[in-house]
């Protein structure tokens, strides 16, 4: 048995033994005793521990580590530490604040400590008058204007606009002797993130999944060990390394980043790109749904056609449910039709699409050249800053900065979906086979106009 493993048995024991000491008031009131409960890497550092006095707390750690409460706790002990102050709570998106955040700090705060909740306000409000403003990280303007003591900054890898909202966030936290901001995050090889680890007013706090174990499903860890371990993307989710770009990769986060948009101009054409799996098993690839769009830009005084990546759908589905899912794309993007590779079972992916809506628009294209040959004029629309994205597609992103050619062995299936739909907007027929449309006329999704 480790000496950690041991320490942690010796420390379970003694508060056992002092729990049967405690009446039944004190036995509830140590439920909420975050200094009991917490494991030594989810205390708020001291205010010395970072070169100066620190102002931003970097938690980096994996999946399940604890983030969620840790973040919980610092929110509500800075509202306790000074009475009718003011904080921030900024998440990736607005139903993140809520679902995430927000229960958190509710299920962390005793009933005695008055918490009230007023969704229509973003607002959460302590007895002793201190408040906390929700915000989304896609509304970077939102933060124009208000001040706060402190801030709880939520997965902010996953934030679209990290630098904007990171400034606008820095600009709020004027109050009090000394205003801070816990950033708790799974790491993604950001230049943001890179920049806040080498400031010597960030405490760096670093944890792994298997921190936690004591309080994570045994079938969760084994699972996510048996598919994970030893992987690139099981050093980041897990263990919460911040990985270099892969060398020989097409793409790396920074390229993306520079081009990435709040929102697309009016599209003149969209398409929905599929890249089908056999399967789907837990073990199987999966299915790439993405839905691109083209649409006019000025660059460098000349207008000129941009592509615009609007989502990834992509998952592992079954072969009916791929289907369905790419279809309901179809409509809620009013796209002109679906674009599927037909490699994989020949022409079994226009007849699961006619099964579910017998007059969807379709185009089956075809593998003939290899994975580097199709993904190279890709990529190079990037680097001219004619592909962009809108929003982060954080798993597709990923997956673009992590496949070299040369030496990658896994199917990247939200990848594959992503050139198929940009070059059969930008690139047409210089890419692969011309393929085949199989709708009639217009469809009822067409988007004609303007074309």
């Amino acid at each position: 048995m480790s000496e950690s493993v041991l320490k942690r048995a010796a420390k379970r024991a003694g508060a056992v033994a002092l729990l049967t000491e405690l009446s039944p008031e004190e036995l509830i009131a140590a439920q909420y005793a975050w200094e009991l409960n917490a494991r030594p890497e989810q205390i708020t550092p001291k205010l010395s521990q970072a070169a100066l006095p620190w102002l931003v707390w970097l938690l980096l750690a994996g999946r399940g580590f604890g983030k969620s409460r840790t973040g919980a706790e610092f929110a509500r002990a800075e509202a306790h530490a000074q009475p009718g102050s003011h904080g921030a709570l900024i998440a990736p998106t607005a139903a993140d604040a809520r679902d995430v955040m927000v229960k958190a700090l509710l299920d962390c705060s005793p009933p005695w400590e008055g918490l009230d909740y007023e969704p229509s306000k973003r607002r959460l409000t302590w007895r002793n008058g201190s408040t906390a403003t929700l915000y989304s990280a896609e509304e970077p303007d939102r933060l124009r204007g208000p001040q706060h003591h402190w801030a709880w900054a939520d997965e902010i890898a996953a934030w679209p606009y990290l630098e904007e909202v990171w400034d606008m966030l820095m600009f709020t936290l004027r109050l009090g002797a000394h205003p801070r901001v816990c950033a708790s995050t799974t790491p993604r090889p950001l230049a943001h993130i890179r920049k806040l680890l080498k400031d010597d007013a960030t405490a760096v706090t670093r944890g792994s999944t298997f921190d936690n174990a004591e309080n994570l499903s045994p079938s969760f860890l084994k699972a996510v060990s048996e598919r994970y371990e030893g992987t690139r993307l099981g050093r980041q989710e897990l263990y919460a390394e911040l990985l270099d770009d892969v060398e020989g990769a097409l793409w790396t986060h920074a390229l993306i980043e520079r081009a990435r948009v709040v929102r697309p101009p009016q599209l003149q054409r969209v398409v929905i790109a599929v890249d089908p799996s056999g399967s789907a098993k837990k073990t199987a690839d999966e299915a790439g749904i993405v839905a691109v769009g083209v649409g006019q830009c000025a660059c460098l005084g000349r207008v000129e056609p941009h592509v615009f990546v609007l989502e990834d759908a992509s998952g592992r589905y079954s072969p009916r449910d791929m289907a369905e899912k790419a279809i309901a794309l179809l409509r809620k993007w009013n796209a002109d039709r679906i674009v599927a590779e037909d490699n994989f079972g020949g022409k079994i992916i226009e007849d699961l699409l006619r099964l579910v809506d017998p007059s969807v628009p379709y185009r089956a294209v075809h593998a003939s050249r290899g994975k580097i040959v199709r993904a190279e004029p890709v990529a190079a629309l990037y680097e001219q800053g004619k592909a962009h994205h809108v929003g982060l597609h954080r798993e597709l992103e990923d997956e673009m900065c992590s496949y070299a050619p040369l030496v990658s062995t896994e199917s990247p299936g939200r990848l594959d979906a992503n050139v198929w739909g940009i070059t059969d907007l930008m690139l047409g027929e210089f890419i692969g086979d011309p393929g085949r449309v199989t709708s009639e006329g217009h469809s009822r999704y067409s988007r004609r106009d303007g074309i």
